[in-house]
């Protein structure tokens, strides 16, 4: 059975981090994997996930299942982070939400969920999207579209060609949005653009799922969740996906959510149920160790404010490294105006530079990106940030 097979490609993002490793070189950068870094290059333990983990210690009493669903204390709060505890759709009860593996495991579920609501659907993801979005949206058996969505040549947002092609949909097309921090281009919509997409999901009568990988990195938690909260008041039918890798740093322990919002309250149950069959057929049960820390924080006055300012350690860490960047690249010479790079948003940008000159960057300098050029901006540091803007100046 097995005599056939061919050995997959390697994913790009962890084949350059192996390159990375078994560079010999004392002076590299690594600008491929999207985690948080610190200037120290380490990517810590929150200080209040570490009191939370042993509050949890020193008070579970049982491993036994947690039932599909998940933590139902942990889906509410997580539900209040994403739309506000007073949003008209928590309010009316109009929102199921089952904890999942992660932000990919949320993906998956909401993937399942879709094709047994429209074996037919559409999804339509932006052009360019995370990678893995086509991959969990096709093993689902779902037909895969891209919508415009970033000008690499110029740095910019596709913006009108997004909002006509997403005029030409209907009901059997599910739109894949990115709430914040856009992954891999950095570019959000503003919020009056939001309002835009908003009045044509409206009149189109499409559905919405929007990616929230990143709550908390771009502006806020409140100005991250814009969009969200805007659709969700606006439209019958939505998904959100949510992740808690990135802003509690809750990487390894694989915890996320998916929501579903329907017409009413009875919609919901119905919507639930057949969430839940879906994931039983999958993973069945999820881990409950990451939403028990999450939900420990949230319920806790102390914990939450001690998560916020260290949540805004990394946000601001992240978009001072994109300020520092631009400027060190305009010291060391370079005319070319990378400026955009610090109007972006979240853990990536694309540098704008061709392949061949990736691979100069890489060959030459010690300096590993995407070949699309997609760096991820928590890698630089002031210690290597010269050294960068100095090797971008000699390929350029």
């Amino acid at each position: 059975m097995f005599n056939h097979l061919q050995a997959m490609p390697a994913d790009p993002i962890l084949g350059l981090l192996s390159q990375f490793r078994d560079d010999p070189r004392p002076v590299k950068v690594d600008l491929g994997v999207g985690v948080y870094k610190d200037p120290q290059g380490n990517t810590p333990i929150l200080a209040c996930v570490k009191t939370a983990e042993r509050l949890r210690t020193a008070t579970e009493t049982t491993k036994v299942y947690i039932g599909p669903a998940g933590s139902e204390k942990f889906n509410r709060l997580i539900c209040h982070l994403a739309f506000g505890a007073d949003h008209s759709v928590i309010e009316q009860n109009r929102v199921r939400s089952v904890s999942t593996p992660g932000g990919t495991g949320s993906l998956k579920v909401a993937a399942d969920f879709i094709k047994r609501c429209n074996p037919d659907a559409t999804m339509w993801v932006s052009d360019p999207t995370w990678a893995n979005h086509v991959s969990l949206f096709k093993s689902a058996g779902l037909k895969v579209e891209n919508y415009p969505y970033y000008d690499q040549q110029n740095n910019q947002l596709k913006f009108e060609e997004m909002l006509a092609a997403l005029r030409q949909l209907g009901g059997n097309d599910v739109v894949l949005l990115h709430a914040c921090c856009h992954n891999p281009t950095g570019q959000d919509l503003t919020e009056a653009q939001w309002d835009q997409v908003v009045a044509v999901a409206v009149e189109r009568g499409f559905t919405p799922l929007i990616d929230m990988a990143y709550q908390g990195f771009g502006d806020s938690l409140e100005r991250d969740a814009y969009g969200v909260r805007k659709m969700a008041a606006a439209v019958d039918a939505m998904l959100l996906c949510a992740s808690c890798s990135k802003n509690f740093g809750l990487y390894r322990e694989r915890i996320g959510a998916c929501a579903v919002i329907t017409q009413d309250s009875a919609k919901a149950d119905i919507a639930l149920s057949v969430m839940l069959h879906a994931i039983r057929a999958n993973y069945s049960m999820p881990p409950a160790h990451g939403a028990a820390l999450v939900e420990t924080i949230l319920s806790s006055e102390e914990l939450s404010q001690q998560w916020l300012e260290e949540l805004a350690v990394m946000r601001n860490r992240i978009n001072g490294n994109r300020a520092m960047l631009v400027e060190r690249i305009k010291a060391a010479g370079v005319t070319r105006d990378f400026s955009f790079i610090a109007q972006q948003k979240g853990m990536f940008s694309f540098l704008g530079i061709s392949l061949e000159q990736v691979e100069r960057l890489k060959r030459d300098y010690g300096i590993y990106m995407v070949g699309s050029s997609r760096m991820s901006v928590a890698g630089i540091t002031e210690d290597n940030v010269d050294y960068l803007a100095q090797s971008i100046a000699a390929i350029l």
